[in-house]
């Protein structure tokens, strides 16, 4: 019989060859195929094999979920949604704490230019601070989903420097027409694949933050790009109204 399973945590082919070698050590499965992009798990079995097992047998890392419904799968569903937003509470205390010292630096005498530059300068600087954790995992996830490093590799590599540079240009107020016109097109081009994949309905890791947290990509992440998107647009208006 072929049994479906999404697998989370994959972000290379590396990783695709260690959970295809997993499942295939299994003495019912005849054959199992990884979709590294998909996310998913085909097998071939000679007896059903649930998601358990398979999770028992594999690295910490990699999360298993099946596609099989039952009769409780309304109550599934509302456990995996409380699983997807756990995963996403480091995203949102990291906006909170950015948010929060961006408003700080500027709370007796306000401006929300200033503020503004200072939350994207924050902005950069943290999320590039989580991808430098995992350096050589973040390029295989980042290409996953955004468009200009699925055809150029080595934009990847250069993209956590890209951040940090674009946040010191914000924080010291160093050439900032560049810089939003930077981020407009950067993020811009990342939030397509990040569309493209929320269409798609794929199980894929965010790489926002790097590949040492796990996060899944959501709805969450496309928030996260259209806010510094609408704040860089937002500004360059201003800057040449």
């Amino acid at each position: 019989m072929k049994q479906t399973y999404h697998i989370q945590g994959m972000t290379c082919n590396g990783c695709k060859s260690k959970v295809e070698s997993v499942l295939n050590s299994f003495d019912e499965v005849t054959s199992a195929t990884v979709n590294l992009e998909a996310g998913t798990a085909e097998i071939d079995t000679t007896t059903p094999l649930d998601a358990a097992t398979i999770q028992a047998a594999l690295p910490e890392k990699y999360t298993v979920e099946t596609e099989t419904k039952n009769l409780f799968e309304s109550a599934s569903s509302e456990v995996n949604e409380k699983s997807e937003l756990q995963q996403l509470f480091p995203l949102f205390l990291i906006f909170f704490y950015i948010t929060t010292a961006s408003i700080l630096l500027h709370v007796k005498s306000w401006s929300t230019e200033a503020f503004m530059l200072d939350f994207m300068g924050l902005f950069y600087i943290v999320f590039s601070f989580f991808k430098f954790l995992d350096y050589k995992g973040f390029p295989n996830s980042f290409q996953m989903y955004d468009p200009l490093a699925k055809v150029v590799p080595a934009y990847a590599w250069l993209y956590p420097f890209l951040e940090v540079a674009l946040g010191l240009l914000f924080l010291f107020r160093i050439e900032i027409p560049i810089a939003l016109i930077t981020t407009i097109i950067i993020l811009g081009i990342t939030t397509i694949g990040v569309i493209k994949v929320l269409f798609s309905k794929k199980s894929i890791q965010c790489a926002c933050l790097g590949t040492a947290l796990k996060l899944p990509m959501t709805k969450a992440t496309f928030i996260e790009n259209s806010i510094m998107l609408v704040m860089a647009v937002w500004m360059l208006i201003n800057l040449y109204a």
